[in-house]
């Protein structure tokens, strides 16, 4: 199925996804109806609620936990998959359960990890056209799958006593800075950051100081919100650091 966009003289034919992309456009500017608004953008609101509630009493007796984000694209042979299933065992052993997002790749090393070292293994999934799809080290009943990425973002944040950030790509990033902004502006208490990879993270981190820091943006202090180091022992070592001075009661 095809659309001809013509233009100022240009004869252009749109296929595929582009046609799908081109439709969505246009629907945006269009107008919508009293029924339409009532029958879809209203109602969407109980629609969200919906994944909050079942979200909330599914999540609320599952015990300290860290949340592990990552790359959906990483391979089990590589060096991060492998590091952060060691991760994930680790956390198991000082009596943290692992949350991800509930996908391949680091997700999925992050669940299998959990799920060797005898912990709570929680995935928490989104609907997505490609990439996504349930891993098969999340506890029985410890599956969610979300709609809405926001829904999903409150659920690690409200749920996790720390976040281990693998390299990945915009969603791991979004994840990153979603705790950030939130721990910066005391929405939320502070609670240990841990970005894993110096290598792949250092183009970032530069960027912070060179350009952030430089023009004012953030505050020095900002750059003692995470960690960065490169060994599985490291990260866990981090987070058990931060809590040593709590007694952290495990319903595992």
């Amino acid at each position: 199925m095809s659309k001809i966009n013509r233009g100022k003289g240009i004869t252009k034919a749109i296929t595929g996804n582009e046609f799908e992309i081109d439709q969505k456009v246009q629907r945006s500017f269009t107008e919508k109806t009293w029924d339409e608004t009532i029958t879809k953008d209203s109602w969407m609101v109980f629609k969200i609620m919906s994944e909050f509630v079942a979200g909330y009493e599914k999540m609320a007796k599952i015990g300290p936990c860290v949340s592990i984000f990552g790359s959906a694209r990483l391979k089990p042979d590589s060096e991060y998959y492998q590091m952060a299933v060691d991760i994930a065992e680790k956390i198991t052993e000082i009596g943290f359960g692992v949350i991800t997002g509930g996908g391949p790749g680091i997700m999925e090393a992050g669940n299998k990890g959990a799920n060797q070292g005898g912990g709570k293994s929680i995935g928490l999934n989104i609907e997505l056209p490609f990439e996504q799809h349930f891993n098969p080290y999340i506890d029985k009943g410890y599956s969610l799958d979300f709609d809405y990425f926001f829904v999903r973002k409150v659920m690690f944040v409200k749920y996790s006593q720390g976040f281990i950030v693998m390299p990945g790509g915009f969603g791991t990033l979004d994840e990153l800075m979603e705790a950030l902004t939130l721990i910066q502006t005391h929405k939320i208490g502070k609670f240990p950051i841990v970005l894993v990879g110096s290598k792949f993270w250092g183009g970032l981190l530069d960027w912070f100081k060179t350009t952030l820091l430089e023009n004012g943006m953030i505050a020095e202090e900002d750059l003692n919100l995470f960690r960065v180091v490169d060994k599985a022992e490291d990260a866990v070592a981090h987070i058990k650091a931060f809590y040593d001075k709590y007694t952290v009661n495990v319903n595992f």
